[in-house]
């Protein structure tokens, strides 16, 4: 899908035709919509579906007559039917003229800048342009971390609670983002450390631009590593709760096979095949019922010595 906006006194408007200054919004392009902007403005095909491939790394790669630069952007998906994140490409092509952006989905990044009213915000000042849309992106992974982390204080809360493999699925899951996010971030910071040593393209106010985009970005690196750290803590914890909640299984276990083996021994003696007069009781009137309140008398005692040790 092929979209076209252009800034007219600080808001974005819809055009018809690629001119100068436009924004060309590509999202799941067809090989056919990216021949034709190709066609228009001078680039290469190929450049131009480079986002389209989920494996693509962040890079910046600059041509005779325009520059490609491609960063990673948080993005939904499902994983073990629990909503989780994931990164994809995100194409940045920066003529002399336009800019070209490039995405397999939609993206709040971009969207966001349609009805967006910034002060200074043009887009005809393209590397402008393109900071906004990396500073953007730092403060989109700035709030999927900050989701990731109210998730865990969720999960830590009902701690005492876990019972089933789901819990356990779903720390998982929020580790393994966490994994996607730090990586991807890292990429984007050598993309932006790149583009910072073109100063002599650059604009004061651009630069400034730049500058945040670059302290977002690496706080949201610092949020990442925090959080993971945090969440291995909370995974050694659960770790320690199930090895806990085993031992007390275990020890009760044992104490109700210690006690289950009084009435096993007496039964097994009474079992013998011996004379009858030495086996006690074994003429009484209720003498049966004498050795069974016997038995139970000792489980009894056995297992409150046992309670009160708390093995039981």
């Amino acid at each position: 899908m092929i979209q076209l906006y252009r800034s007219y006194w600080r808001e974005m408007r819809a055009v018809t035709e690629i001119v100068p200054g436009t924004w060309v919004e590509l999202t799941s392009p067809t090989a056919e919509e990216a021949a034709e902007v190709a066609d228009i403005l001078g680039v290469d095909q190929d450049d131009i579906l480079a986002a389209i491939d989920p494996e693509e790394r962040s890079r910046v790669q600059t041509e005779d007559d325009y520059t490609l630069i491609v960063v990673d952007l948080p993005a939904r998906e499902e994983r073990h039917h629990e909503q989780a994140y994931n990164t994809i490409p995100l194409g940045v092509i920066v003529t002399d003229e336009n800019v070209i952006t490039v995405c397999s989905e939609e993206t709040s990044v971009l969207s966001s800048l349609h009805e967006a009213r910034i002060r200074n915000f043009s887009t005809e000042n393209r590397l402008a342009f393109v900071y906004r849309i990396m500073l953007r992106i730092a403060l989109r992974y700035q709030q999927v971390l900050a989701g990731i982390d109210r998730t865990r204080i969720e999960f830590e809360e009902h701690i005492e609670d876990l019972k089933g493999e789901h819990d356990l699925i779903q720390l998982h899951e929020l580790e393994s983002t966490l994994v996607y996010l730090a990586t991807s971030l890292r990429g984007n910071a050598n993309v932006l450390n790149r583009l910072s040593r073109y100063e002599h393209l650059q604009q004061p106010e651009d630069r400034d631009i730049l500058d945040d985009a670059i302290v977002e970005n690496q706080q949201a690196i610092e949020m990442a590593q925090i959080y993971r750290e945090v969440i291995d803590g909370t995974r050694e914890l659960v770790s320690n709760l199930m090895d806990s909640r085993l031992n007390h299984v275990m020890e009760r276990l044992t104490s109700l096979t210690i006690i289950l083996s009084i009435p096993t021994v007496i039964s097994g003696a009474y079992g013998m095949n011996v004379a009858g007069q030495w086996m006690p009781l074994s003429d009484a009137a209720h003498g049966f019922m004498i050795i069974n309140f016997i038995t139970l008398f000792a489980c009894l005692a056995l297992a409150l010595v046992l309670r009160k040790r708390r093995l039981l």
